[in-house]
């Protein structure tokens, strides 16, 4: 056993040497290579059937104030833990420390992903739901929070995005890495900060991006590397708590709308 975790950590420490292709500060695309406005629909026009649905969600999810789901929706907050929130699905605990090149490729891809949440919220300019109709938030409504438009979400983008790309990485988990990149989205309906149609428009907006970053040599050749330093990880032990698994895994077996 301890043989193997020597091995395992020997094999953590190659799989970091190596930095990923170009400057962590760049981002991977060229500008105007992806223009999310063609990606995102429209929002549900006001008075609408599926604005209407919007709302209904939004007040039936209040309920969840103060619930374990609720808790883990306020986590989900917090956009530089990401990598922490996939601990579970993908049976690693990422840290810049062990997964080094795994840190490197969220920044430069949160450098893409900003630009394609920017542009469709300036042109479709929707409000959030609690600005609507009141109903308790899990966040308070700060300057950014309350002068960004709702449509699409930023953090389901986001999460979609890492989640897709994780998936990519590691294909064998791919289906606890996605469920649990929609729960991500799923946590600002709960949160009341954005309408569910927001968060579907986030995956959608999402699966282009990830559509275009394919297209890069220089993300395809990083993601493989990421796929490596994860599999090292988890052979040299750093997984995470499983009573932590074990808890999220109950919050999330069901679906909040």
């Amino acid at each position: 056993m301890r043989v193997g975790l020597m091995i395992g950590m020997t094999a953590l420490a190659l799989a970091g040497c190596a930095s990923l292709t170009g400057s962590q500060a760049d981002p991977y695309l060229a500008r105007g290579a992806y223009d999310a406005r063609q990606a995102v629909p429209p929002p549900p026009p006001a008075g609408s059937a599926a604005d209407q649905q919007d709302r209904a969600v939004f007040l039936a999810t209040r309920r969840l104030k103060d619930t374990p789901r609720w808790s883990l929706a306020r986590q989900d907050t917090h956009k530089a833990a990401i990598a922490d929130a996939y601990s579970c699905a993908l049976g690693v605990t990422p840290s810049r420390q062990a997964t080094p090149r795994l840190a490197a490729l969220l920044r430069r891809i949160g450098r893409d992903v900003r630009p394609a949440v920017a542009a469709p919220k300036r042109l479709y300019d929707r409000k959030r739901p609690y600005q609507v109709q009141p109903g308790a938030i899990c966040v308070r409504s700060g300057l950014v929070t309350a002068l960004t438009p709702d449509y699409p979400s930023g953090h389901a983008t986001w999460g979609w995005t890492v989640g897709l790309v994780l998936a990519k990485a590691q294909p064998q988990r791919s289906d606890a890495i996605l469920a649990r990149a929609r729960a991500y989205g799923e946590s600002r309906v709960v949160c009341g900060v954005h309408n569910a149609s927001s968060v579907e428009a986030g995956r959608l907006n999402a699966a282009a991006l990830v559509r275009t970053l394919e297209r890069s040599p220089a993300f395809t050749a990083d993601l493989a590397a990421v796929g490596r330093e994860l599999d090292a990880a988890r052979t040299a032990g750093l997984v995470p708590d499983p009573a932590r698994c074990t808890a999220e895994a109950a919050v999330l077996a069901q679906r909040p709308y």
